[in-house]
C-alpha cells in the first residue's frame, strides 16, 4: 500500500520540477539566452548616438531652460532639448558644442557631462544612445536664434514644461537633480552672478535652484567666514532700501576649500 501512494506522489513531484524548470528558461531574457560569442560582430555597431543639451537660464529668481520646436521627423513641430546625432569622425564634446551652435546659434556656452540615456525603444528609428550635458548661463548675456531645422527657440520656466519630444522630459529631469547637486559642490552659480553682488543675491541663487526658502539669518550663518566670498568696502547704488554691502567672488580660494571637500550644507 505504501508502495501505491509513493508512485503517483514523486510522479506529481517530478511534473512539478519539470515545469519550473520550463518555465525558468521561458523566463529568461534574450540577453541571457544568447552567447555574446554567437552575435554577429556587425550587430554592435549598429547604435547610434547623440547628445541633448540641456541649458538652463537664470535671471532675479527665475530659472528656464532652453527649447527649441522641431521642423523635421519625428516629432516635428513638439518642443524638445537642442539635440542631434553625433557624426562618426566627432568627439562627444565636439558634437555638443556643434549641436547647440547648428541648432540655437550659440556658442562659447560652458556646458559638461551629466548622464547617458540608453533605453533601446528610445528612439522611433533605432538604437540611439543620448548623452547629457548640462550648462548653467545668464539669461540676459545670451540670444538663442533657431537655425539649421529648429522652428524657434524659447526659453521656458522650469515650473511650466510642455510635453516634450522623445525621452527629452526624462533627460531634463535628471539634469535637474544634477545642477542641485552641482550648485552646492562647484561654483556653478557664480556664472550667473554679477560681479560685485549682495548676499541676498547669493541667496536667491540657491533657493531658486534647490527650490527651496532659506531663513536670511541662518542662510548667513552657514556661509559666514568663508573666504572665497570677499566682503568689499562698497555697498548698493540708487536703491530705496538701505544699501547692502557687496561681495565678490575668489575662484582660487573656492579651489582650497573644495581640495579639502567643500560643500555647502543647507
Amino acid at each position: 500500500m505504501y508502495f501505491l501512494q509513493k508512485v503517483p506522489i514523486n510522479l506529481i513531484y517530478f511534473t512539478e520540477i519539470c515545469e519550473m524548470a520550463i518555465s525558468k528558461k521561458l523566463a529568461k531574457t534574450r540577453i541571457e539566452q544568447d552567447d555574446i560569442y554567437s552575435i554577429p560582430i556587425d550587430e554592435f555597431f549598429k547604435s547610434a548616438f547623440s547628445v541633448d543639451c540641456v541649458i538652463f537660464g537664470y535671471h532675479e529668481r527665475e530659472l528656464k531652460v532652453l527649447l527649441i520646436q522641431r521642423g523635421t521627423d519625428p516629432f516635428q513641430d513638439y518642443w524638445a532639448l537642442p539635440g542631434d546625432l553625433v557624426y562618426p569622425y566627432e568627439d562627444l564634446d565636439d558634437s555638443a558644442k556643434r549641436v547647440l551652435n547648428d541648432l540655437t546659434s550659440l556658442s562659447d556656452v560652458a556646458m559638461r557631462q551629466v548622464h547617458t540615456f540608453g533605453k533601446v525603444n528610445r528612439h522611433p528609428l533605432g538604437r540611439v544612445i543620448t548623452v547629457g550635458y548640462i550648462a548653467l548661463v545668464e539669461l540676459m548675456d545670451i540670444n538663442p536664434l533657431p537655425s539649421k531645422w529648429a522652428k524657434q527657440t524659447k526659453w521656458h520656466s522650469i515650473k511650466r514644461i510642455p510635453k516634450l519630444a522623445f525621452d527629452h522630459k526624462e533627460i531634463l529631469n535628471e539634469s535637474f537633480r544634477a545642477l542641485k547637486d552641482i550648485i552646492v559642490a562647484e561654483p556653478l552659480w557664480s556664472k550667473v552672478l554679477p560681479e560685485k553682488f549682495t548676499l541676498t543675491e547669493f541667496q536667491a541663487i540657491f533657493e531658486t535652484i534647490l527650490q527651496r526658502e532659506f531663513d536670511k539669518g541662518n542662510f548667513r550663518k552657514k556661509i559666514n567666514g568663508l573666504k572665497f566670498l570677499i566682503r568689499l568696502d562698497e555697498s548698493q547704488q540708487n536703491v530705496r532700501h538701505r544699501p547692502s554691502s557687496l561681495y565678490r567672488f575668489d575662484a582660487k580660494l573656492f579651489k582650497q576649500y573644495r581640495d579639502k571637500g567643500f560643500v555647502f550644507e543647507f
